[in-house]
């Protein structure tokens, strides 16, 4: 009996077992730093995105980062089954389960080749255990195996679904926003058309999919690397620009109409929500916050925006220390999302955009007119 060929496949056996509950099953993020699933994603995005930055075409480098998100899930559940086929490999040749093997010297690549036919119940009976706790143990892979295969073939829907909840926020926000979307013309919009009573509901929607964004990606985060069908979006640009809407409106609106009061306790309580995702994604993947580079929004910048947005029929706090308040409010998501952006190679949407796009309003065959003033 070779005892550390037992252990070594005991040992694999639970760490694949205990990594695919935490990953699948628990409806929570683990914390723990030794993880099998955490040192996969670590190593492989670390080669992902180093060939990523040597392609110096935008669209092709992000069609390459695209494929990342799907192909890593699919080859981490290859990894997982590889791996549990090998620790039962183990234990057989450690425990020296004995054989009938037809045509098949006995060894570790016998016991290799029956785990793998034992784990996917192929049964084709060439190599069969012939001792009473190989069959036992032959019998225990079989099963796990089955089971495997059902649980991962029910964890790619929910993948999927939460992914395709997410997508439906950010394609809306194009025509509201533009893509990418800025917080000073999601305002512009809604004013110029006499609309700013709606904003409420609108941003009652998006403390709705903060949440959701909260739940599904902490419970699967993978979702982070899954990026968005359409050009110039991200669920990073999305949640940028609504953080940096109620930034805007809660320093203040000139006006005593009846909309302003609910608008403003709205933009709070989507803050507060939007806010604890991008710092509850940032702490689970262990990012710094990460100052920014460059100024987002400069005083004449901010003033650009009030000018812009007087312009639509919407006037912002002309207090002095507005622009202050602004700035404090901003050093509390800003440093987090820029780490995010840097680590998963997504880009932060300025507060207002020189040239305005729709996606919405351009295919492959009218590109010409895909910006506007």
């Amino acid at each position: 009996m070779n005892y550390a060929a037992t252990l070594a496949g005991f040992l694999l056996l639970f760490l694949i077992l205990g990594d695919t509950f935490e990953t699948i099953v628990l409806p929570r993020t683990a914390t723990r730093r030794l993880r099998l699933t955490r040192l996969f994603y670590i190593s492989t995005w670390a080669v992902w995105a180093f060939c990523a930055r040597l392609d110096q075409s935008k669209s092709r480098r992000d069609s390459y980062l695209g494929v990342y998100g799907p192909l890593s899930l699919l080859l981490l559940i290859v990894c997982w089954a590889l791996g549990l086929i090998v620790s039962f490999a183990l234990i057989h040749w450690g425990i020296g389960t004995q054989v009938i093997a037809t045509n098949i010297p006995p060894g570790f690549i016998t016991d290799l080749y029956m785990s793998g036919t034992t784990f996917f119940t192929l049964g084709f009976g060439d190599v069969t255990p012939s001792n009473t706790f190989g069959r036992m143990l032959a019998i225990g892979e079989a099963g796990l195996g089955f089971g495997f295969l059902g649980v991962v073939i029910g964890y790619l829907p929910v993948i999927y679904q939460s992914f395709s909840r997410r997508e439906v926020g950010i394609s809306q926000l194009d025509a509201r926003a533009g893509s990418p979307p800025t917080a000073a013309e999601l305002l512009r919009r809604h004013s110029a058309e006499g609309c700013m009573s709606e904003l409420t509901g609108y941003l009652r929607e998006w403390e709705k999919w903060a949440s959701d964004l909260l739940e599904s990606h902490l419970s699967y985060p993978v979702l982070v690397f899954y990026r968005s069908q359409h050009d110039r979006e991200s669920w990073l640009a999305a949640l940028t620009a609504i953080l940096d809407t109620c930034a805007l409106l809660h320093i203040g609106l000139a006006g005593k109409e009846e909309w302003i009061k609910p608008l403003s306790w709205q933009t709070r309580l989507t803050f507060a929500i939007c806010r604890h995702a991008v710092i509850d994604l940032a702490l689970i993947f262990r990012i710094d916050p990460l100052p920014l580079p460059t100024e987002r929004l400069t005083v004449e910048m901010y003033e650009s925006i009030r000018s812009t947005l007087k312009g639509a029929g919407l006037s912002l706090c002309e207090d002095p220390a507005a622009y202050e308040g602004l700035e404090e409010m901003r050093r509390q998501y800003e440093p987090y999302l820029n780490g995010l952006a840097q680590r998963l190679m997504l880009e932060i949407p300025p507060f207002l955009a020189e040239q305005v796009a729709d996606n919405w309003q351009t295919s492959a065959w009218d590109a010409e007119g895909h910006f506007h003033h």
